[in-house]
């Protein structure tokens, strides 16, 4: 009697051994373009981030109003503070959030905890019967994971001309013509320089065109 054809216990496990080696090689297929997908996405999440806050950034700021935040000792108003981390001024929200008027709004350059930095921006109400202002819940990210950053100020001089920029601005009664915005993401984003002109409405400001006014034309 001739014996039934079958397979060897050696054929078998050769057969296991590719079946292994084929299910590593999908499984490492799957799992690298899953890591791409993941970073694919957090990269375009990144790049949104980026675009949206400096959108923001540049539209708040360009709305800025020279309305008084504080006063100082000697009870004259404060129209915009700035720090090489923090500033603070008044500007109308997009939106239904504009319905509220002109809020005080602070962007600030805290510590993450792990080394790094975020951008945070902060609402207030200015009451308009002089009451401190009342903070408006909890402050927003617009920008995180930052290894550097600072804020710099321009002006003019009282002959008009541009001054130097300078990391802190020290005239209370006017606004900045320019403010200017520079990060260093700790990843590999590129945060592009931001440039954002502001608007002159304070009495300072309006007394030095009149006085330039004057000097080009005088009477």
């Amino acid at each position: 009697m001739k014996r039934a054809a079958g397979f060897t216990l050696l054929e078998i496990l050769a057969a296991l051994v590719l079946l292994a080696l084929l299910l590593v090689g999908v499984y490492s297929g799957i799992a690298s373009a899953s890591r791409s997908v993941r970073s694919g996405t957090a990269t375009i999440e990144r790049m949104d981030q980026l675009r949206s806050a400096q959108r923001f950034l540049r539209r708040e700021l360009a709305q800025s109003v020279a309305a008084p935040i504080s006063r100082t000792d000697r009870g004259e108003p404060v129209y915009f503070q700035g720090s090489a981390r923090e500033m603070r001024y008044v500007a109308p929200l997009p939106g239904y959030l504009g319905k509220l008027g002109p809020q005080l709004q602070q962007l600030q350059l805290v510590d993450d905890g792990a080394g790094g930095l975020r951008l945070e921006l902060r609402l207030a109400l200015l009451p308009p019967d002089g009451r401190p202002p009342q903070a408006l819940g909890e402050p927003q990210v617009l920008f995180d994971h930052i290894r550097a950053g600072s804020f710099h100020y321009r002006g003019t001089d009282p002959d008009g001309a541009a001054s130097p920029w300078a990391s802190e601005w020290t005239t209370d009664r006017s606004l900045p013509e320019l403010v200017r915005i520079e990060l260093q993401p700790q990843d590999r984003t590129s945060w592009p320089r931001l440039d954002v002109p502001l608007r002159i409405g304070s009495m300072e400001a309006g007394g030095l065109l009149r006085t330039n006014l004057l000097r080009r034309n005088p009477p």
